[in-house]
């Protein structure tokens, strides 16, 4: 049971990450902390653990296809992410969980109310 759950988030973060493109580290952290109980840095982990291989490859190649993909763009962000999710995850390991947790909360909140209000 306990693996249909875990492939059934994974499509549906899939899903999600592929049709308007967010992490999906948004819908899979609060999934792996609230329907299967994991503590904030193992969902936090696991979360970025899963994305290291695909990193939405089928995803991005529908979009390259279709002249959507910013080549250099991305891979300016790539770099720059790479740098950024170690000092990040140095950070969060050191940090206790209800401080993750709060700032996650909040960062979901305000891209929430910015993407509601923006034009």
């Amino acid at each position: 049971m306990e693996i249909l759950v875990i492939l059934l988030i994974g499509v549906i973060a899939g899903v999600f990450a592929g049709f308007i493109g967010i992490g999906g580290g948004l819908i899979i952290v609060p999934a792996l902390v609230f329907i299967l109980g994991m503590n904030q840095h193992m969902s936090q982990g696991t979360s970025l653990a899963m994305m290291l291989p695909p990193i939405g490859a089928l995803a991005v190649y529908n979009y390259y296809k279709e002249g959507m993909v910013d080549i250099r763009v991305a891979a300016i962000l790539c770099i720059s992410f790479f740098i950024g999710g170690y000092i990040g995850s140095k950070f969060a390991i050191a940090l206790p969980e209800n401080t993750i947790k709060r700032i996650f909360g909040v960062i979901i909140i305000l891209a929430g109310v910015k993407l509601i209000f923006t034009k």
